[in-house]
């Protein structure tokens, strides 16, 4: 049965509607009937629903809710990656693969050695189209909560935010010393912690902007004697807390 999201304003004590474009989706591609049941989750919350069709118009359907299930489809650690802006394609790629994953918010940095300098008008044109990509991949993947894609925040910015984080690991070519195993090794569990995890664009992360972030708390860490993409680093990381204490 597939499943589709919905919004909490969209719940109605036993009732819940679909609207938009899953509307098309339900009567044209699943040629679904008056009777017949739906699987709705809600993007927000997470919590998914079985209902029973009830009323059918072009706009809107209405569903009767049978049971709320147990999903066990969302990971246990609650990660936030901050990616320094690469090309359209890289970031687009980056989305993807990890909300596959299981991150919880992404959040694009503007970084000096960002290639691709966003236009604040066309902002929010660009996060739009990057959302439709993040909703696809939390579709795709069985996802039961849609990840949100931020606008844009400065180094300055996100150094003012480490503090609301439990921990925050910044990925850097330079370090020699710390690495991933070292905060794996002294954790016993990342579960219930809000993670940060801060990624450079093409170019790499300026010493400058290093000392800004680990002066405000960020744990910088090396990756190992290979410099890796930046489309890479969030993967191999979040890849590495998974199998620690999820798999």
């Amino acid at each position: 049965m597939p499943k589709f999201f919905v919004k909490t304003n969209q719940i109605k004590e036993n009732t819940i509607e679909i609207i938009g474009e899953d509307v098309k989706h339900i009567l044209q591609v699943l040629r679904a009937k008056k009777g017949e049941e739906i699987h709705l989750c809600n993007s927000e919350t997470g919590r998914n629903y079985i209902t029973k069709i009830e009323q059918i118009s072009t706009e809107k359907i209405e569903c009767h809710i049978v049971e709320e299930t147990i999903s066990k489809a969302e990971s246990k650690l609650n990660i936030t990656l901050f990616q320094g802006i690469p090309k359209a394609d890289k970031l687009e790629y980056i989305i993807q693969k990890n909300i596959e994953l299981g991150i919880k918010q992404i959040v694009p940095v503007a970084m000096k050695r960002c290639i691709v300098k966003w236009d604040v008008k066309e902002a929010n044109k660009k996060i739009e189209r990057l959302q439709k990509i993040a909703i696809s991949a939390a579709k795709q993947s069985g996802r039961d909560m849609i990840p949100k894609v931020e606008l844009p925040i400065t180094i300055n910015s996100l150094s003012q935010i480490i503090k609301e984080f439990d921990l925050i690991v910044l990925a850097y070519e330079e370090e020699q010393n710390h690495t991933l195993k070292t905060i794996l090794k002294n954790t016993k569990t990342f579960e219930g912690m809000k993670i940060g995890i801060v990624i450079g664009p093409e170019g790499g992360i300026e010493k400058q902007e290093v000392d800004i972030l680990e002066k405000a708390g960020a744990k910088v860490i090396t990756l190992g004697k290979r410099i890796l993409r930046t489309e890479t680093v969030a993967i191999m990381v979040i890849s590495n807390l998974i199998y620690e204490y999820e798999m």
